[in-house]
């Protein structure tokens, strides 16, 4: 027997790489899948359209597209509702203004009022305007309370203030008046200083308030809402410490224990000037030719010829056709106040005298007589008048 080892035998060389490769299998040619996915056919063609790679760019752009519509309708829909909200908040604001504003031109007024008053006294001007005075700090309070929108709030700080130097003006006043009730030589100035804090909140209101607010609306696009004026002054005249110390002389010294009045007292028609024209009247010409326009008006004058200051004078102005028919045209309006010496020019505006166009007329301006008036004779001027169409 042979070894066990003898059998095996060793190749050191491998086989010989073949030359060439195997041959793949033909491939089956599937036919394409339509539309839906079901195959197509041999012999039907594709309708004709758009490249396949084309397409989905075109979706694209539609998406793309309507995503920008929405974006720029929301967008305004936004804006719109923010302008306006904003112009609701703005008109909201300067409502209530507006009631403060009224209510404090008001007070305004009956402070004048109450120092034109015929025949007050001390006490009855205190009274009065201790009275107005705690009118105004409620419209301080209300001011004090308004949600002004941001940029106004400085300007709503300087309406508080303007308010503030009304209720001082109007304090002050009551305060001084109660003092001279008591004493016989109590200085006007300190009357009149009372006064110029009264101007001066018509300057606030108007310089630090009106204006500014004015123009942060304007800046901002806030259109149809204008903020309101309020004068508390209507006559600066009144004010001075001429007139105050004038005043002070009425209060005190112009009559006597019982009532009646002392020293000389009076007032005068001192003349009348037809408008536009500016024509004088005459009182001793036949017939003072006026011509009848839409803005026809007339200018009356009166004097204070006494020593003394007069308020609350009434004024009429009448025209009768001439012999009397008809209903007369009467007009009638009141002086404040008017300091000895002065004249005040009464103006009659828009007087229609249509019915009396080629009538004879008279024109009779007549003042009322003032407490102690003596001399009554002046109070009444009549002028012969004739209208005629320009």
């Amino acid at each position: 027997m042979d070894p066990p080892g003898d059998d095996i035998e060793f190749d050191f060389f491998e086989d010989e790489p073949q030359t060439t490769e195997a041959q793949a299998p033909p491939r089956v040619r599937i036919p394409g899948r339509g539309p839906g996915g079901s195959r197509r056919r041999p012999g039907v063609r594709r309708p004709a359209g758009p490249p396949r790679g084309l397409t989905p760019f075109l979706r694209l752009l539609a998406v793309i597209a309507v995503a920008i519509a929405v974006f720029v309708f929301f967008g305004l829909v936004l804006q719109s509702c923010a302008s306006t909200s904003k112009h609701d908040e703005y008109s909201s604001y300067v409502s209530k203004v507006s009631t403060i504003a009224r209510s404090s031109a008001n007070d305004g007024t009956d402070v004048a009022s109450t120092l034109t008053t015929p025949g007050a006294k001390f006490a009855d001007l205190v009274t009065k305007l201790d009275g107005i005075a705690e009118q105004e700090r409620q419209n301080v309070s209300a001011a004090e309370r308004l949600d002004a929108p941001g940029p106004l709030r400085p300007e709503n700080q300087q309406l508080i203030e303007a308010l503030q130097l009304r209720v001082l003006g109007t304090q002050g006043l009551a305060d001084a008046f109660q003092a001279a009730s008591a004493s016989k030589t109590s200085d006007a100035s300190v009357l009149a200083a009372q006064g110029q804090r009264l101007e001066a909140s018509d300057v606030v209101w108007d310089d630090l308030f009106l204006a500014p607010a004015k123009s942060e609306m304007q800046a901002r696009g806030v259109s149809g809402v204008a903020p309101p004026e309020s004068h508390y002054v209507s006559s600066l005249a009144l004010y001075t410490s001429s007139s105050m110390t004038l005043l002070l002389q009425r209060l005190r010294g112009s009559t006597t224990s019982n009532g009646t009045p002392t020293g000389l007292h009076g007032t005068n028609v001192g003349g009348v000037k037809a408008q536009p024209s500016g024509t004088t009247l005459s009182t001793t010409t036949d017939l003072n030719q006026i011509t009848a326009t839409p803005n026809l008006g007339f200018d009356v004058t009166v004097h204070d010829g006494g020593n003394f200051q007069q308020v609350g004078i009434k004024v009429t102005l009448t025209i009768q056709r001439v012999p009397a028919s008809g209903q007369a045209i009467v007009k009638t309006q009141t002086i404040p106040v008017i300091n000895p010496g002065q004249d005040v020019v009464v103006h009659f505006q828009k007087v229609e005298v249509g019915a009396l166009i080629a009538e004879k007329a008279n024109l009779t301006v007549d003042v009322a007589p003032v407490p102690g008036e003596v001399d009554r004779s002046n109070n009444t001027a009549t002028y012969p008048v004739i209208f005629s169409l320009g």
